[in-house]
């Protein structure tokens, strides 16, 4: 490719010369042709400067539809772009050291001298390394990258965002998270102390090799997610290719950067591995079907089970739930370090009516008093609460919220209770949406969800907590 730089500078350097109109149209056509192909092949090495560049000269060039600059003026650019190629031409010619490139065919190399006869490694990690994530591991400790990770994390993370790459180091990815509090919000039973403690090595993500036997092959370097894909045990699997770092290497860091990044962008243009990721999966769960179109306010009713959509939750508590929130290893690294026993606080409700998880380091869920009266109604009944029926609760909500306000009940108060208890209307769905938003403007949904009201559009609505955790003062 880099020698028709060189063949098409010259012919527009040509058409400084009284030439054939013919001679014309075919620099025209080969040239658009050329600049198509190099904005494609920038655009899959992540160069976008290079690549808008590129296809803006084959627009410019294309002779469907001619573009009027004169003479003159196309002299000028012919001359411009057969410098800009002739340059290119050299830059990319010293980049490869002079030689013509060879595709790599030799085996990944950990360290010197132990050849690795693949870097595909089987995980069991359900999907959860982000597609656009680099994780060092290391099975064996590299003081000299740890320090340059500790002190010079730019570095990483300059190299990642060239690559469109987040580069995730473990033991300093623990220390942000506990700085801003995730870890908590993730698993709200921590105590500060356990907090504090928790440490994570790089070693962490090796545990969870398909072959334990795999784990003395990549002694410290990036693994990146190729592939999720179902295994024969019916679990999901991820295909993760490794990339050997060292500072024991001939090679300097940067050049080891350089080769990675040229492996990725090799290994990105073959075709994909089969297997299904999951982003191309619209949905994991089968919620079934129900006939409830003789209930508005069913028909509408969101359940959230098996994910989250953070525009369902009132606008007060998405702003911290987005800032919360960790994606990729992070988020995996969470649900399985801090929070695998999926531990469930009591729920106290004082005499006073608040509404207490006292294993949560004595957390309070505060709702509105109509919002907090539709919750400890649905919490006296465990067996759940049809929509449709509701009109059958009226009475005994208007008792609640009564407790709730002791100054009594107005007439839009009692309006409001009317309306909540309406199955024709989504006043009910908007109170859910408020208790749902107070649990999880806490703690994770994970375990949050236990605590709101959910069920399956056309069959009742519980909240599933328990109730040997439910305690009424």
């Amino acid at each position: 490719m880099r020698k028709f730089y060189l063949i098409i500078a010259a012919m527009m350097l040509l058409c400084l010369a009284p030439m054939p109109y013919g001679y014309f149209q075919l620099v025209r056509f080969l040239a658009t042709l050329a600049f198509g192909v190099m904005a494609f092949r920038y655009y899959q090495e992540r160069k976008e400067w290079l690549a808008y560049t590129c296809g803006t000269l084959a627009l410019l060039f294309q002779p469907f539809y001619k573009i009027a600059l004169g003479r003159t003026v196309w002299n000028i650019v012919d001359v411009i772009v057969a410098i800009g190629l002739i340059a290119l031409f050299f830059y990319e010619w010293k980049k490869g050291d002079g030689k013509t490139e060879i595709k790599n065919t030799t085996p990944p190399i950990n360290i010197i001298g132990e050849p690795v006869e693949t870097n595909s490694f089987e995980f069991t990690l359900q999907g959860k390394l982000g597609p656009k994530e680099l994780v060092y591991v290391a099975s064996e400790e590299d003081k000299e990258l740890n320090d340059l990770f500790e002190t010079k994390p730019e570095v990483f993370e300059g190299w990642g965002q060239m690559m469109g790459f987040h580069i995730i180091y473990l033991p300093l990815l623990m220390k942000r998270l506990q700085e801003r509090r995730v870890m908590q919000y993730r698993a709200p039973y921590l105590s500060e102390t356990e907090v504090k403690s928790a440490i994570v090595g790089n070693d962490f993500l090796l545990r969870y090799l398909e072959n334990p036997a795999d784990r003395g092959k990549m002694k410290h370097g990036f693994i990146r997610t190729e592939n999720i894909h179902r295994g024969d045990d019916g679990k999901d699997k991820a295909t993760n290719r490794f990339y050997p770092l060292s500072s024991k290497s001939g090679e300097s860091i940067a050049d080891q950067l350089h080769n990675i990044s040229k492996q990725i962008a090799a290994e990105n243009s073959q075709k994909k591995l089969p297997g299904r990721h999951r982003d191309e999966c619209e949905s994991w769960d089968d919620f079934g079907a129900a006939d409830v179109s003789d209930c508005p306010a069913d028909s509408q009713f969101n359940s959230q089970k098996g994910g989250e959509n953070l525009e369902d939750l009132m606008e007060e508590v998405r702003e911290r739930i987005a800032k919360l929130r960790q994606r990729g290893i992070a988020e995996y690294l969470l649900e399985q370090l801090i929070h695998p026993d999926n531990r469930l606080s009591r729920l106290v409700v004082t005499k006073d009516y608040r509404i207490l998880l006292p294993d949560y380091n004595d957390m309070e869920i505060k709702m509105e008093p109509l919002v907090k009266a539709v919750y400890l109604l649905f919490l006296r009944h465990p067996e759940g609460i049809m929509f449709k029926c509701l009109p059958d609760y009226r009475e005994e909500l208007a008792r609640i919220y009564a407790e709730l306000r002791p100054a009594g009940l107005t007439d839009r108060a009692l309006q409001s209770i009317e309306d909540v208890t309406n199955p024709l209307l989504n006043s009910i769905n908007e109170k859910c949406a408020r208790i749902r938003g107070a649990f999880v403007g806490q703690f994770d949904d994970y375990m949050a969800r236990q605590y709101y009201i959910d069920g399956l559009r056309g069959e009742a609505k519980k909240i599933s907590l328990p109730r040997n955790l439910v305690v009424w003062e």
